[in-house]
């Protein structure tokens, strides 16, 4: 496991202490409100720090490829989830951002599962507006844990990025179901 890998392993075992802080906050325990942006934002730079150290290294790996948005995905989702009607913060993520950021995720892990069962094989890259959705969102959740009163045009920018780059990933999925298609019709 190269250092990139470990960094992701980190966000990724950071996350239930993350969410354990949004749950147990209460305004007498404001430290743990601290703690939960501490958290999010060691792990903001360790996605930041891990792709960048995997690049510059050249040890992207297949290990990597799964760890980084794993870690990514855990965090942002824990944090839309429990920054949402579960939170005790005064400002909160309303239902519906929370449903369209995680409907996406669940239709892009639906289509990443049909395309394995399908070509056996799968082949994951980020997309720029997957790379934009992700910094907007991580954005948003910033704004939240921040308690800024403009949180709503961050939230606002997160939901369009996310339904850009949802919509990208279903035609890039279709398009790589429909070579497989193709590929076995001329065989």
């Amino acid at each position: 496991m190269n250092f990139a890998n470990k960094i992701s392993t980190f966000r990724i075992l950071s996350v239930p202490f993350f969410i354990a802080c949004l749950i147990y906050y209460s305004p007498q325990r404001e430290y743990l409100h601290f703690i939960a942006l501490v958290i999010f934002l060691l792990g903001v730079v360790s996605d930041a720090v891990d792709g960048y150290i995997a690049r510059k290294s050249k040890s992207q790996s297949q290990a990597g490829l799964v760890l980084d948005p794993l870690g990514d995905k855990l965090l942002l989702m824990g944090a839309f989830i429990f920054l949402s009607q579960m939170s005790k913060l005064p400002l909160k993520f309303p239902l519906w951002v929370t449903f369209i950021v995680i409907s996406r995720d669940a239709i892009i892990l639906l289509g990443v599962l049909v395309i394995y069962m399908v070509k056996q094989n799968i082949d994951i890259h980020p997309t720029k507006w997957g790379k934009l959705t992700t910094t907007f969102q991580m954005l948003a959740v910033l704004s939240v844990l921040l308690q800024l009163g403009v949180s709503f045009l961050f939230w606002w920018i997160a939901v369009i990025f996310t339904v850009i780059s949802g919509m990208d990933y279903v035609r890039k999925g279709f398009k790589t179901l429909y070579a497989v298609d193709n590929s076995r019709n001329n065989h």
